[in-house]
């Protein structure tokens, strides 16, 4: 029989920006750990709304929407409603999103997902409207530094395809002072660090950077997936575990195989 509590005892930080911590954090407490929270990003408007406006101007003529982020559904959503534009302006359009986090976010929308890819991974999108897009108008809403996977290679299938940002991801100015009191000289080291996202693993060494710290020698990390996986390897540090499933539950997971005694 499983322990109900198999985190118990066990330290956990998490870097995600505040405002979607919580699914996270709550998750791992329910399993006995302790969280902390060090926040690498925050999510912020894009710089200019003239793109994005113009863009749900002109929606009618798009065949396909591509959201790779919750975070993007959420700006979608709130540009549209500041436009008071409603979401059956939309409705004509086939919808992809990156797993289910984000399908759920395109739902509130008021949208159906006609499409998700098995693995929560750009190529896995590619692979997956390759044959769907061929001709097509898509429009790919997106971060404003992201992988350019996605328009590069539907370009080459054939696609009309457009991205727009629809938010920034920066780091949060007082994280600098949250990372110095977590890793300062005698503090013990948290068991774990996720990390769900390429941006939130850059942010950490950026923070690392700008506090003048080294890595901690004997941390271990928990990562997301294979591109996050991927960056970490980029900074030299291979992670202690990877999620699978691609998602949150799976972060979740891959910390109770780590940890769990």
């Amino acid at each position: 029989m499983s322990r109900p509590h198999p985190l118990a005892g066990k330290r956990i930080l998490v870097t995600r920006a505040r405002q979607q911590a919580g699914k996270l954090a709550e998750a791992l407490e329910a399993l006995g750990a302790e969280v902390l929270r060090l926040p690498t990003i925050e999510i912020i408007p894009p710089a200019t709304y003239a793109h994005l406006d113009a863009v749900l101007e002109a929606i009618s003529g798009f065949d396909w929407l591509i959201v790779t982020s919750a975070n993007g559904a959420a700006a979608l959503a709130g540009r549209m409603r500041f436009l008071g534009m409603d979401a059956g302006r939309l409705q004509h359009l086939q919808v992809a999103a990156i797993g289910p986090a984000t399908a759920a976010a395109v739902g509130r929308i008021g949208l159906k997902v006609s499409a998700m890819p098995q693995e929560y991974v750009a190529e896995a999108v590619v692979a997956m409207l390759r044959e769907k897009v061929v001709g097509r108008r898509v429009l790919l809403a997106r971060a404003a530094v992201a992988r350019d996977v996605i328009p590069e290679q539907l370009r080459h299938c054939g696609a009309d395809i457009h991205v727009v940002e629809t938010y920034r991801s920066v780091i949060p100015s007082d994280s600098i002072e949250q990372l110095r009191a977590l890793f300062g000289e005698g503090k013990p080291l948290p068991d774990a660090v996720t990390f769900t996202s390429s941006s939130t693993v850059n942010n950490f060494f950026s923070l690392l950077a700008a506090a003048k710290m080294q890595m901690p020698p004997g941390l271990r990390a928990v990562s997301i997936g294979p591109v996050t996986t991927s960056t970490l390897s980029q900074h030299k540090w291979e992670p202690a575990g990877e999620a699978s499933p691609h998602d949150i539950p799976g972060v979740v997971e891959a910390c109770v195989k780590l940890l769990a005694p």
